[in-house]
Order: structure tokens, then C-alpha cells, then sequence
């Protein structure tokens, strides 16, 4: 049964976030309010406890955030945002966490989004963030993990490192990733009834801002259509209340069928990207993917709290207004 804490969150998204979706005129608006206020660095606490290092490639910033001493493994994190938002904090709690439990570098890029630049732009620059990390690291030492638009991009960037001949990362991490955006699959708009964040509408204007003309069915925008045999180990993470989870769940069975690993985890009552906000459901969610990365035999790994944790359920209303934690 979904948590009290869920379900506080469901009904704040769906009195807020979930107007950012309904109409591409609302979608334009809020992205117009929020660059007024977004701000891509790594919050103070968590500047004050990481040795945090920037740098620059293609004009954008990347964090790094250091491994632990001895640990060579590193995660390559691209976070969501429908392509059109920033990174918030909700996305740098969850980063933190990982790094305090795993112990990996992490690599942020602050890649450029829509409207302001488009999908050449985009991965253009994690392209060159991911040939400067397979530089300086093995590739079967690198995951890919991303959330929401920043799934898709961590399906994608593999796709396209196998075209260009590049070695590929050794895992992926999909959190309530996008893999198609055809709406070919009518259990979709079923789907969208229930889902208390994301629409239809607003959504088709995200893709359309960003998508720099390409087809929707075209493996670019909709990776469920690519070469999905090329893929590495994937633990994919999916809530029966987003509207992204049927094509979630065809996405792993036409990987399955392609013979990549799938590990699935699907998530009864929960909305899109839920583990980055505070909340049982959201812990039990991250306890997979240490277990998943770390190889533990236990998809629940204990003594692994979170250090640094996302708003709190509480504080939900202020910051979900403001800010956009997929």
C-alpha cells in the first residue's frame, strides 16, 4: 500500500506540476518563470562535504563529484527535466546519496536544454563528456544513470557511442526514463488519467521544442525503435501511476527479447521518478540500485541511510511549486 507520504506528494503534483502538462501554452509559461529562478549548482551542504570539482566542455559546466580513495568506478548522471528544466536539488540528494553508499565518482553535466538549444546541442555535449571520461576510465568501470528525459539520453548516448564505435558503459540505471514519445501505444492515454504529474499535451510540446524536427518514431527521440542489442545490464525503475510505464514495460521486453539483462522494478502507486523525493517508497527504490550497482545479493542493503536527504513530504508544496524534481 502506497505510503501517507506518497500520497501528500501525488496530491500536491496534481494541484501543481501536473498544470505545467495540460496545454503546450502552460508548459512554455512555466519554463519561462522557472529560468528566473533556476540555479544548477549542488547545494551548499553538499558542496561543503564533496570534494566537488567544475569544469567546462562545450561551454556548459560539469561537476565532478570525487570517488571514494581506490574506488575506479564512475557514473555518468543525466538528469531530467522533459528536456526544457534544469537540475534541481531533488536531483543532487539522490546523487549525494549514491555517492555516500557506492562510493563511485559521479559526473553531472549541466547540458544544454530546449528551447534555447535542441537535441544536436544536447548531445553534442554529453557525447564529449562521455569520450573525455572513457579517456580517463574503462568503460566496463562506467554506468549510465538518469532520470525521466535524462533516461532516455543515457539509452540514446549508448546507442549512439555503438554507431560511432566507442566502447559502452558497463550498466545502465533507467529511473521512470521516456523511450517513446510516438504515443503508439494507446494504453498511454489510459495511463495519463491516473498519472498526477505528467501530460499529454505538455509533453508533446517539450519533444517538439527540443527534437529539432526529427520523426518521433526516429530511435534519436524514441529509443524503444533502436538497436536495443547493444545495450549493457539494466535495472529499470517504473510506477504504475506514470504515464510513461507501458512503453517502460514494452521497452523491457523488447530489450529482453534482444538479449540484454533487464532487472525491473515496478513500483505499485508510484508517480513519475519517485525516488528522488523523500519517502519510503523512494528509500526502498534506491536500496535497488546500490544492490544493483554494488552487485549485493539483497535488493535491501542495510546500514544504508541517506546522509543527505530530498525535501521532505512536508515541505513538498513550497518546492514542488518552484522547482521540478524529474
Amino acid at each position: 500500500m502506497p505510503s501517507l507520504k506518497s500520497h501528500v506528494v501525488s496530491f500536491v503534483l496534481r494541484h501543481s506540476r501536473k498544470q505545467a502538462f495540460s496545454s503546450p501554452e502552460n508548459l512554455r509559461r512555466w519554463i519561462a518563470a522557472a529560468r528566473k529562478t533556476e540555479d544548477h549548482h549542488p547545494p551548499a551542504a553538499l558542496q561543503q562535504r564533496y570534494d566537488i570539482q567544475t569544469r567546462s566542455v562545450d561551454g556548459f559546466p560539469v561537476y565532478e563529484i570525487a570517488p571514494r580513495a581506490g574506488e575506479h568506478k564512475r557514473i555518468l548522471y543525466l538528469h531530467g527535466g522533459a528536456y526544457v528544466f534544469e537540475i534541481t536539488p531533488y536531483h543532487w540528494y539522490l546523487i549525494a546519496d549514491m555517492a555516500d553508499r557506492l562510493g563511485y565518482g559521479i559526473t553531472v553535466p549541466i547540458y544544454p536544454i530546449a528551447p534555447e538549444h535542441d537535441f544536436h546541442a544536447m548531445f553534442g555535449m554529453v557525447g564529449n563528456v562521455y569520450r573525455q571520461m572513457i579517456e580517463e576510465t574503462e568503460a566496463e568501470e562506467i554506468t549510465f544513470m538518469g532520470d525521466s528525459a535524462g533516461g532516455n539520453m543515457a539509452v540514446v548516448l549508448t546507442m549512439m557511442a555503438a554507431e560511432e564505435g566507442l566502447p559502452l558503459p558497463s550498466r545502465h540505471v533507467l529511473i521512470s526514463p521516456g523511450l517513446d514519445v510516438s504515443l503508439a501505444n494507446p494504453e498511454v492515454f489510459e495511463a495519463e488519467r491516473n498519472d498526477p504529474w505528467l501530460g499529454i499535451a505538455g509533453g508533446r510540446e517539450a519533444i517538439r521544442l527540443y527534437s529539432a524536427g526529427m520523426d518521433p518514431t526516429d530511435w534519436r527521440i524514441s529509443p524503444v525503435y533502436g538497436d536495443l542489442s547493444v545495450l549493457p545490464k539494466t535495472l529499470l525503475l517504473t510506477g504504475s501511476r506514470d504515464l510513461l510505464t507501458p512503453d517502460n514495460l514494452i521497452f523491457a521486453q523488447k530489450a529482453r527479447a534482444a538479449g540484454v539483462e533487464v532487472d525491473l522494478v515496478y513500483e505499485e502507486g508510484m508517480f513519475h521518478v519517485w525516488p528522488l523525493i523523500d519517502m519510503p517508497e523512494a528509500r526502498r527504490a534506491r536500496q535497488h540500485i546500490v544492490a544493483f550497482l554494488s552487485e549485493s545479493p539483497s535488493p535491501i542493503v542495510q546500514g544504508t541511510a541517506a546522509r543527505f536527504k530530498a525535501p521532505s513530504a512536508e515541505a513538498a508544496e513550497q518546492r514542488l511549486q518552484s522547482g521540478y524534481p524529474g
